[in-house]
């Protein structure tokens, strides 16, 4: 459902690039392919590994599936193809990162292992800009069970990742998530119960606010689009503690709400830095290759209303 997503808005922006749908069920995106045109499907399997010999010259490898074994990334890294994946988390990008500094990187290739695919803390880098001083910075996404969501994200909400990153104090630790909940205020003034995650927001803020307190939590409950009738949304909390540039403590609550779910919300983060890298919708290519952060490829000076561009609610 994300590759679908992500497949959909990259046809928007341009008719006429060719698009690869690629999966261990080619024949379920045969009439995405059709819808699409310039498309065409193809067997992939990573557990069987990645012939790139069977394709065309490709400019861009999106991994919307597990790889933890990072064949695709290094396919990529090889072959001089620009990549974005989106399933890592923070314990497992040491291997490419390691791989990049021993190789000479000849096309972008984005770590995009946040919540949607960076969404959340391109929100959090442009809010970061009010404040000329941060102590913490408490993030969440709250997942329905009512979102349709595609298998991939259905297992990862399934269970908890057994040690999540934090940082607290300034100090980085590695904690048991089901020992360290966190109670989280709602849309609707209730509170719900998180579990620290050791998504690759904890670290991308870190690094640009120098925050002493940072956690990233995953909560199941009922999202801002279903407590209003309406189809279940995908919601992300901010909550930004520190001094403004004016010299006023203050605390800034934000609600990011996807109002078609999970997997759009993520396709949308995807297609962001699909869009800086291809040079789609007036963007300027992304020529130079090397490792990037969703925040240190998309630009986040009107972050907000391109979101809105989309359909995603931004409520202060």
């Amino acid at each position: 459902m994300v590759g679908s997503n992500i497949a959909r808005l990259i046809r928007q922006a341009d008719k006429d690039f060719e698009l690869i749908l690629a999966g261990r069920n080619p024949q379920n995106g045969i009439a995405l392919a059709n819808e699409l045109n310039h498309s065409e499907t193809a067997y992939i399997n990573l557990e069987e590994g990645f012939d790139l010999g069977v394709f065309k010259k490709l400019d861009l490898i999106i991994s919307a599936v597990d790889d933890h074994s990072n064949i695709l990334r290094e396919a990529a890294i090889s072959n001089g193809i620009a990549c974005i994946a989106v399933s890592e988390l923070a314990d497992q990008i040491s291997p490419i990162a390691f791989l990049g500094l021993h190789k000479t990187i000849l096309a972008p290739v984005v770590y995009a292992g946040h919540w949607q695919a960076g969404i959340l803390t391109l929100m959090v880098k442009q809010q970061a800009r009010k404040f000329s001083q941060i102590e913490t910075i408490e993030l969440a996404g709250l997942y329905d069970p009512k979102d349709s969501v595609g298998p991939l994200v259905a297992k990862e909400v399934s269970g908890f990742v057994a040690e999540a990153l934090i940082r607290k104090g300034g100090n980085w630790l590695s904690l048991k998530a089901k020992e360290n909940p966190r109670s989280i205020s709602l849309h609707n003034h209730t509170t719900a119960i998180g579990y620290p995650l050791s998504t690759l927001d904890v670290p991308s803020v870190a690094a640009f606010t120098s925050a002493k307190n940072i956690r990233f939590d995953f909560i199941i409950g009922e999202s801002i689009g279903t407590s209003t009738g309406k189809e279940a949304s995908h919601d992300l909390y901010i909550a930004i503690d520190g001094t403004l540039l004016s010299g006023e403590k203050r605390k800034v609550n934000m609600i990011v709400s996807g109002p078609k779910g999970n997997s759009h919300l993520t396709a949308v983060g995807v297609y962001l830095i699909s869009e800086k890298i291809l040079g789609l919708n007036g963007q300027s290519e992304q020529k130079l290759g090397g490792l990037y952060l969703p925040e240190t490829i998309v630009s986040t000076d009107h972050i907000d209303e391109r979101l809105k561009e989309f359909g995603i609610e931004i409520i202060e």
